[in-house]
């Protein structure tokens, strides 16, 4: 038979147990609402039209140039493509991803596609010499957590931080030329107020399927490093 000072040991275990249970579930739900929470029902963003779920982000601030937007951290599934010209590589490396997501991975099971989609564009490229692109899709809400592992090698995951960029946004198709003249006015406009960012790439993102013809979305992401500047509209 228990002694009451053992009874009373063994039932602070259990309580301290079951507290512990308890919080560990909360963390877990917490995480998963924190998940869900950053990616988003594309009700909620005005550029998401062909798909379930978008990219969600805070406005920091916005003149007639370019805007400021916080992003939390987010994983995506990304591939590499070296080439001479962004649009074969976008090209080769949409096929791979998009083989990934409908059902070449070690689950088999078939992944939602989401917006936007991002090109990781090296600035430092030499004239007349090949660079290599990173296309990124991001993965959805209820696969953030434990995304099904690639079959192919050439897919891995990429978590980018929690960040600030600077955005410019442009209509039509995002190409090569396009992506290029826009980045070109973007960093125009940010040297002109002394902001400072990230020089070494900045981030091609597109949010239209090819079949899209007319209100298409895109953008050019410059990481914010600092302080961002926010002038008045000129």
């Amino acid at each position: 038979m228990l002694t009451p000072h053992r009874t009373d040991i063994r039932q602070g275990i259990i309580h301290t147990l079951s507290t512990m249970v308890y919080f560990a579930g909360l963390l877990g739900l917490l995480l998963i609402l924190t998940a869900e929470a950053r990616i988003g029902n594309s009700s909620e963003s005005r550029f998401c039209t062909e798909s379930n779920e978008c990219l969600l982000y805070d406005l920091v601030c916005k003149n007639d140039d370019y805007e400021v937007r916080h992003y939390d951290s987010v994983k995506w599934v990304s591939t590499d493509e070296e080439s001479y010209f962004m649009d074969k590589a976008i090209s080769t490396a949409f096929r791979r991803l998009f083989k990934y997501i409908t059902g070449s991975n070690k689950a088999g099971v078939n992944i939602d596609m989401t917006a936007p989609v991002i090109v990781k564009i090296e600035e430092k490229k030499k004239m007349w010499a090949s660079s290599v692109f990173t296309l990124s899709f991001l993965l959805p809400s209820t696969h953030q957590m434990t995304p099904p592992q690639p079959t192919d090698d050439k897919v891995y995951f990429t978590e980018m931080p929690d960040m600030k960029v600077y955005v410019r946004s442009y209509g039509g198709w995002m190409m090569s030329l396009t992506s290029s003249v826009n980045s070109m006015l973007l960093k125009r406009q940010l040297d002109k107020v002394q902001a400072t960012y990230n020089k070494d790439y900045h981030y091609a993102v597109g949010y239209d399927s090819p079949k899209k013809i007319l209100n298409r979305h895109n953008e050019v992401w410059y990481m914010v490093e600092g302080e961002p500047v926010c002038p008045t509209s000129s």
